[in-house]
């Protein structure tokens, strides 16, 4: 029986060039189609896996897919993705990766994706991961992301990766200009022997660059997690972390929010929280008529939304 991700691969390879929008479906480690807007590039890079984005100076309410679909074992992708903001535009991308393996390799894929911002532009990125299958190969993604902001652009992201992913390392530097935002939220739950390791490292450079982290996730059965975001003011500037977890099981959770001030006028604020579920909030779903389960589920599910 095919799988929702066999089948979609399968809907998109036997369809025509199709036209709603820019997007790059990437697929088993190749290129499966393409297409470009009037305001948005997508190019095929030479010589190397990935593709370079363009968003024309000034476009407004544009929208880009970029997903990744493995369902083959044993694949081993590796991209690198650039994209180009332009000044004072307004875009959505929407990126991500699902990974079906029934077989007994690892597959992996690792994407470095590096943005650049000019003056004035804002971004939407959205990148969700997502493994399945009922083979004992490893399902691996690893992501790098790279900003670099110019003055007045606001950047927010949004990393989303709720089952299935054996193991994930997520490593992320961004550099702000002045009057730059990034507003980064992410959301992680990790089950049986899964690991994930999150490494960001904001560097508020320009006068009054603002940044937010908030970082949100649920480790259950013997999986682990390890969170270690670094903000560091260098000028004017503020910013704040937020880690927050739930730890259920026999599982593990580190969180170490660093941060660094090396301006008189850097304001840098960090809170980290690791706890079980609330008995109290258990026992009124229960009342309710929630099994256990049942009532740890809705917990979760309003925690991570």
């Amino acid at each position: 029986m095919l799988t929702m991700m066999q089948n979609l691969l399968k809907t998109i390879a036997d369809l025509p060039e199709l036209n709603y929008g820019a997007y790059n479906l990437r697929a088993n480690g190749k290129g499966v189609q393409q297409h470009s807007t009037d305001n948005i590039s997508i190019t095929s890079k030479i010589g190397i896996p990935g593709i370079d984005i363009k968003v024309k100076p000034g476009a407004k309410g544009e929208v880009a897919y970029i997903p990744v679909v493995v369902t083959e074992s044993g694949v081993n992708d590796m991209v690198y993705n650039d994209f180009e903001i332009g000044e004072n535009a307004d875009v959505t991308i929407i990126a991500g990766c699902g990974i079906h393996n029934d077989g007994c390799d690892a597959s992996q894929h690792d994407g470095i994706h590096r943005f650049h911002l000019c003056p004035g532009a804002r971004l939407k990125y959205v990148e969700k991961h997502y493994g399945e299958g009922e083979g004992t190969g490893d399902r691996i993604l690893n992501p790098t992301t790279i900003v670099q902001m110019e003055e007045g652009s606001y950047c927010e992201m949004e990393m989303v990766q709720i089952e299935g992913v054996t193991s994930t390392v997520r490593k992320t530097d961004a550099h702000l200009g002045k009057d730059a935002k990034l507003v980064v939220t992410e959301k992680l739950m990790t089950h049986g022997k899964q690991t994930a390791h999150s490494d960001m490292t904001v560097n508020l450079d320009g006068e009054d660059a603002a940044l937010q982290i908030i970082s949100r996730s649920v480790a259950k059965d013997t999986s682990v997690q390890v969170f270690h975001p670094i903000a560091v003011g260098n000028t004017k500037s503020r910013a704040h972390v937020q880690c927050d977890s739930i730890i259920m099981d026999d599982a593990r959770v580190s969180s170490i929010p660093e941060i660094t001030a090396n301006h008189a006028l850097a304001q840098i604020v960090h809170e980290a929280a690791i706890g079980r579920i609330n008995n109290e909030q258990l026992l009124k779903l229960q009342t309710l008529g929630l099994t256990e389960e049942g009532a740890e589920t809705v917990i979760v599910n309003a925690f991570l939304d």
